[in-house]
């Protein structure tokens, strides 16, 4: 430190001037790249998560709010829950691997083949006469063709 304080000592006072100028600007300097920096990104990633956050929150909640008033408009099926199932899947033609009635408003079903899109599409329309998906699980068959295991419900139950 001394040899250090010998050297500055040594200098003129304009480039001693010049040396503690540009220590402080090197201070200055590494004090925004190491701490001002990081914490303002900090900051903007912290509020782009939390209107993100928002955004899928509303997005929940509206889904949420349509799920209920589907509910709430529940009408009893016109028939036992696998004969419907199974009438609905011929006209879609999808072939039941298996039907098996778990309780009289329960049942879990198998499809070996079927293509994703219309799988999908067949489900929703389940859906909009009153049979819920508890479960459902997908798997791909190779040649643009799924498998599907489901367990379907009659809603309101």
């Amino acid at each position: 430190m001394t040899a250090l304080k010998a050297w500055f000592d040594g200098r003129s006072l304009r480039e001693r001037r010049l040396l503690l100028v540009m220590v402080a600007l090197a201070a200055v300097t590494l004090v925004w790249g190491a701490v001002i920096r990081p914490v303002r990104d900090g900051l903007s990633s912290s509020r782009e998560r939390y209107t993100d956050a928002v955004i899928r929150l509303g997005a929940a909640q509206a889904g949420l709010r349509q799920v209920k008033a589907l509910q709430r408009r529940a009408t009893p099926l016109s028939a036992p829950l696998a004969d419907i199932v199974r009438a609905r899947a011929d006209a879609a033609g999808f072939t039941l691997a298996s039907l098996d009635v778990e309780a009289p408003d329960r049942l879990r079903a198998a499809i070996a083949t079927a293509r994703a899109g219309a799988l999908m599409q067949w489900i929703s329309g389940l859906e909009a006469e009153g049979i819920l998906v508890d479960s459902l699980s997908v798997s791909g068959n190779g040649a643009g063709s799924v498998t599907a295991t489901m367990t379907l419900r009659a809603r309101g139950i």
